[in-house]
């Protein structure tokens, strides 16, 4: 039998991105584990804002946080009010300085991620299976995807 190779593993530097860009010798194992507990922290706290992607720089002085969202009023709020509130809670968890930045995700059809979550909080609709595979097959293929396989 051939050995696996890791599909992320596979495609990171090529086709994907590393979700944290930073470097660290002594302090990796706790570093990690902080970027960890920042996006647990943000998946729950922004379960309703069809967040895909958490990105984390680490520069010397200050941690940069880039929210990839299919929904960034919903994550940005009345003025700001909610990225600031956010802010303010992410720096109580990690001592250092937070920069947040939301993009926007144009197509969330097309978005893997947010398919799948999608079909996920169908099936706990109690939405029949098959129909919630077509209609995420037929809505990411309507929006431009060349493909897809559930």
């Amino acid at each position: 039998m051939g050995q696996k190779t890791h599909p992320t593993g596979f495609r990171l530097g090529i086709v994907k991105d590393w979700s944290s860009r930073w470097y660290a010798e002594k302090d990796f194992p706790r570093l990690l584990m902080e970027d960890e507990t920042i996006r647990k922290y943000l998946r729950r706290r922004l379960a309703h804002a069809a967040l895909a992607l958490v990105e984390i720089e680490r520069k010397p002085s200050k941690i940069v946080v880039t929210l990839h969202t299919a929904r960034p009023g919903v994550v940005i709020g009345k003025r700001g009010a909610e990225v600031d509130k956010l802010r303010d809670e992410l720096a109580m968890v990690t001592d250092a300085e937070i920069s947040v930045n939301v993009e926007e995700i144009r197509r969330p059809e097309v978005s893997a991620y947010l398919v799948a979550e999608n079909v996920a909080h169908q099936l706990r609709q109690r939405i029949s299976f098959r129909r919630a595979m077509k209609r995420a097959v037929q809505s990411s293929i309507r929006a431009g995807a060349e493909g897809i396989k559930i």
